[in-house]
């Protein structure tokens, strides 16, 4: 069957009382903008439902279905069968056609659901739910349909409007919140399996994100930065446009290598990066910070490191959505989301190429901020060096 309308459902936005309009709008902005590529589509709302509805029979159907299904807001998508002048016969004439198109295999139990929100309609949902499913029996019992209202294999929907929507089928979108509608988060995006995750994680809580990728060549390679690049992209499929910012912060590493014990190198190292995130962080007027930090993964990330790492950041928080996660956990989400295979491609960061033998587990802030007196005088041009050269990419 040829669908060229689908119903898009959503679960949170439903509770959002008298501001769930602007929630729909911004759903509807960026469906709009996700499919403007592929064809002419209608985007419009009605109570309860978002309705997409393609303008011409020639589109490209899966690639309609991939995009609606990586849109924050979205729970499932529907392809419906449509019916214009809605009555009684029209609708059980139509479900029937598409029950008998739909399932080659009819052997399985079914329930009925109608919503009439058409109140002029002659029959109640409760009438209807009985009509339609007697007709099913009628035309079907004999391949094997049965009803089952407390576990069926397929619930079959009808929903009785100024049209009627037939459907049976909801393809799982990753619901969330519309990107735009909770501000705006810088995200510290490395080439590895966390910060991806992270990055997708705040955006699916409707934040729009802006990243900062701290580069290190001549000892990081061009492939490294391409990789970032890539992992941006492909989040971006679901969080939206991406500004990534690309800060050269080589010049800053060996000086602190020069300076400072080995053994704290990674943890002071981490300090200058969040000040810079932040210092970009208010240039693009984003509320928060965003890192792939998950607690006892690293030696960097127990929460002697994380305190005294936090303490660089003056005027807006960290947001740290891995925390409490275990590594398989962060890869599971990391392979549902496509990341996975680009993350482990193996181009090093900067993170790991001053990385100390021994590094410090136990750090105290007190220690930390004698080490980085060290560099009074030398840091301060490298780091206003790097922070006036920062390269901007756009990633979509």
């Amino acid at each position: 069957m040829n669908y060229r309308v689908f119903i898009i459902k959503y679960a949170e936005i439903g509770t959002k009382g008298k501001n769930r309009y602007v929630f729909e709008d911004t759903l509807c902005k960026r469906m709009r903008q996700r499919l403007k590529p592929l064809g002419n589509f209608n985007v419009k709302r009605e109570y309860g439902r978002i309705f997409v509805i393609a303008e011409s029979e020639e589109f490209d159907y899966d690639a309609v279905i991939d995009r609606l299904t990586r849109i924050f807001g979205v729970s499932g998508v529907c392809p419906v069968k449509v019916v214009e002048e809605p009555s009684v016969e029209s609708i059980s004439e139509a479900l029937t056609e598409y029950i008998d198109s739909e399932y080659g295999e009819k052997s399985f139990s079914f329930k009925m659901h109608v919503r009439r929100n058409d109140k002029t309609f002659p029959l109640n949902s409760m009438e209807m739910d009985a009509k339609l499913g007697e007709v099913l029996l009628d035309a079907f019992s004999k391949d094997g349909l049965h009803v089952d209202v407390h576990n069926p294999k397929v619930k079959v929907e009808v929903e009785i409007r100024d049209k009627a929507y037939i459907y049976s089928k909801v393809i799982p979108g990753p619901g969330g919140l519309p990107v735009g509608t909770n501000g705006k988060a810088i995200s510290l995006l490395s080439g590895g399996i966390d910060s991806p995750v992270a990055t997708y994680m705040i955006a699916k809580r409707g934040v729009i994100m802006d990243a900062v990728y701290f580069n290190a060549p001549p000892y990081t390679s061009e492939r490294a930065k391409e990789k970032v690049k890539k992992l941006g992209t492909i989040v971006s499929q679901y969080a939206g446009p991406i500004k990534l910012h690309i800060v050269n912060f080589i010049d800053i590493q060996l000086a602190i290598y020069d300076k400072c014990p080995h053994d704290e190198l990674t943890i002071i190292m981490k300090r200058f990066m969040f000040r810079m995130a932040e210092d970009i962080a208010k240039m693009e007027d984003c509320q928060c910070i965003v890192t792939g930090e998950s607690i006892g993964q690293v030696s960097s990330q127990t929460t002697q490191s994380l305190s005294v790492i936090n303490e660089a950041v003056n005027d807006i928080p960290v947001f740290r959505p891995l925390i409490g996660m275990d590594k398989q956990e962060i890869i599971d989400i990391s392979e549902k989301i496509d990341t996975y295979e680009t993350s482990i491609l193996p181009y090093e960061d900067c993170c790991t190429i001053f990385v100390a033998k021994h590094p410090v587990t136990k750090p105290t802030l007190e220690q930390i901020k004698k080490s980085e007196e060290k560099l009074a005088g030398v840091i301060e041009p490298l780091y206003e060096k790097a922070l006036n050269e920062i390269e901007v990419v756009y990633l979509k």
